[in-house]
Formats: C-alpha cells, structure tokens, sequence
C-alpha cells in the first residue's frame, strides 16, 4: 500500500509539473506574458520545477525502486545457481618433521581443484601383473626311446564285455587247432581278430604269447573295430572296398610307425603296424593302429576302412611289445608269381630240402577270420 500512495503522488507532483512546462511549450505567448507581468514570477516557477526534482521525485523514484525490488524478492525469492567451475579445495600438506638445517624451508600448501568427473583408479602395476592370465610355461617332453611308450600309455578302461574264463579256453582252442605245426614251432606271438558282427568273440582280439612245450597263455583280449564291409567312395572320389579280409598275416618290419596318416582315406593311424602281404604285387594298405578322436567310441563294432583299429592305450602297448620283445627271425608266406600275390591261406615259402624259409622281421602271427564264438550264421558270411 506504501508503494501505491507513494507512486501516486509523484504522479500527481509530476503531472502537475510537465503539464505546466508542456503548456508554456506549445503556447510560448504564455511564457511572453508570464515574463511581461514580472521575471520574479516566472523565474520563480523554474526554480520550483528543479527544486522539486532534486528534492522529491528522484528520492521518491529510487525508494520506489528499492520497495519494488525487495516486494518481489519476497514473493519468488532468487534461487541459488552453481557454478560451473568449482571452488578450489586447498589440501594441507602432512606436516614435516623439525628441519635438521636452517635453510630447509617449510613445505608450500597444495590446491587441488577436483574433476569435473571423477577418475577411475586404476590399480598399481604389482596388481595388474597378478590380475593378468598367466600362461603356462611350456616344457620340453624329455627324449624318449621308440619303445616306452607301454610306460608312458593311459590305464586301460574297464572292459564290461570281457569274455568269461570258459569262452576265452574256447579261443584259445580254436586258435590252436587253426595252426600248422609249422606256425606254432616258428612264431612266438599270436594274435586272434574275430571280425563278426555278433557273437560273445565278436570285434575282439586275442594275444597269446607261446610257452615251453607249445602252450599258448593269454595275455590280452581287447575291443577292436574291423572293415565296415561296404564298397564305399573315399575322399577323392575313387570307389574302395572297406573289407577286412580273413587269413594269415606277418607284419612288415620296414611299415611300422608311431604317427602315420592314411593316403587313401585321409585318416590317422597311430601305431601303425602294416600287414607284410602283397596282392599283385603292391604291398596293401591294412594294418593294425589305433582307434582315433571319436572312432574310439565306435570300438566293439564293424566301423573302419578295413584296419583293425585299437583304443590307443592298447594300441601303443602292443606296438611296444612287439618291437622290444618279438624281433627276430620269421617264416615267409608263400608267393604265387602268376598273380604276384601272397599267400594268406596259411602256405609258408620252403628251400629246396623243404625247410621253412626265414627272413628278418617280428615273429609274430596274426590270424582274422568271421567268427563270433556260439552265433553260427556269423561263420557264414
């Protein structure tokens, strides 16, 4: 209410003053007259034109001013705005110790202005190298000879399908009556692969090692895998056969390799022992090695490219038996030169006062045939 009593009289003293000197403005016969009639009197308006700006409107303009101002900070108060840059934070130094000399002045405080994002701490380069993977240190497998790799195989996996006692004295009866008396008395080691499908003999091998007086004792009888029996396309594109065939085999000593890859099918054969048996005079490609990545898995049925495969820990404990402890002398098969091929029936090659015809190799025997034990119409086919 102040506010408006006051703005109203200076408007009226205002008013009342511009309008007098807008009036003598427009109408200066008035001015002539009013100095005519006396230069007290219009002298004297003058002074009281001035007078009352000095002393009245302009005090009463500014407290209008400072009353306006403090209405309105009343009704909408300002609002505190933060600034952008933010106020240094000073950050005492740690206070030193007592200086031993005179000139040792005292540390100058540190100002830290603070980011406008905090940074992100990163640890020390102790913690990094610790959080960093280590990589293990590779070492170098001491040199080993061709023949520990026995020592050095996995332990063999439990075999549920063993044979029982009774029919593993049936292999060994059978296998027997299958040898000439000239095989028996000539090889040292034996090794019996039923390539049927079925049976309680089925997709095995035997080993039987000759004892004093002609006894054959059991060694091993693991799970193998013979040929899928299928004509099939190899990975060039050529047709071949997947048979495992049945007959008499040797090994061939100058075809015996820990890592071997076969040409024909692309795969790998590990403890590879070729068979020494040669069909139109080209050695072939059959062997005896170890199962490989998922065909270990396939072990117990027909599932190779004619190879009798083994699980590797059985593999390199034969290859490793054989080539330390059956070295030696051994028969040769006999040759048909019309066909330039071996003999796989059993025939040995003989001199001309009919003795057995040795040559270095393994003295070890490997008998195949398709049998399965008590299936009967395995032994067919």
């Amino acid at each position: 209410m102040r506010t408006l009593s006051a703005l109203s009289a200076i408007y009226l003293v205002s008013a009342s003053a511009f309008g007098v000197a807008i009036a003598l403005q427009r109408n200066p016969d008035w001015g002539h007259a009013a100095s005519r009639a006396g230069d007290t009197t219009w002298a004297s308006i003058r002074r009281g034109a001035a007078s009352a700006n000095e002393n009245a409107i302009r005090p009463a303009w500014a407290k209008v001013v400072e009353w306006d101002k403090r209405f309105f900070d009343y009704v909408d108060p300002p609002k505190a705005v933060a600034s952008a840059r933010p106020k240094p934070v000073k950050v005492a130094a740690a206070p030193a110790k007592a200086p031993a000399k005179k000139a040792q002045q005292q540390m100058p405080r540190v100002v830290v202005t603070p980011a406008l994002r905090p940074a992100v701490s990163e640890p020390p380069p102790a913690q990094v190298a610790q959080a960093a993977p280590q990589k293990p240190a590779m070492t170098l497998a001491p040199p080993e000879s061709q023949d520990q790799a026995e020592a050095q195989a996995p332990a063999p996996l439990p075999d549920l399908k063993a044979p029982s006692p009774g029919e593993l004295t049936r292999v060994m009866l059978r296998l027997k009556d299958s040898l000439t008396s000239e095989m028996l008395e000539n090889f040292e080691l034996f090794l019996y692969v039923s390539k049927a499908d079925r049976g309680p003999w089925a997709q095995r091998m035997y080993v039987f090692k000759k004892q004093a007086g002609g006894d054959l004792d059991l060694l091993h009888n693991w799970p193998v895998s013979t040929g899928r029996e299928l004509v099939e396309f190899t990975p060039g594109g050529k047709r071949a056969p997947s048979y495992t065939p049945q007959g008499y085999y040797e090994l061939d000593p100058d075809r015996m390799y820990r890592h071997h890859t076969s040409g024909q099918w692309g795969q790998p054969m590990p403890y590879a022992m070729f068979f020494n048996w040669q069909v139109g005079g080209l050695q072939t490609g059959l062997a005896i090695h170890a199962a490989h990545g998922t065909d270990t898995a396939l072990l117990g049925q027909r599932a190779s490219a004619g190879c009798v495969r083994l699980a590797p820990e059985n593999a390199a404990a034969l290859f490793n038996l054989i080539r330390t402890q059956y070295r030696g002398l051994a028969p040769r098969f006999a040759m048909d030169r019309r066909t330039a091929t071996m003999s796989n029936q059993g025939l040995l090659m003989h001199d001309a006062q009919g003795r057995v015809q040795l040559a270095e190799g393994y003295k070890v025997l490997v008998f195949i045939e398709n049998y399965g034990g008590d299936n009967v119409v395995a032994a067919v086919f």
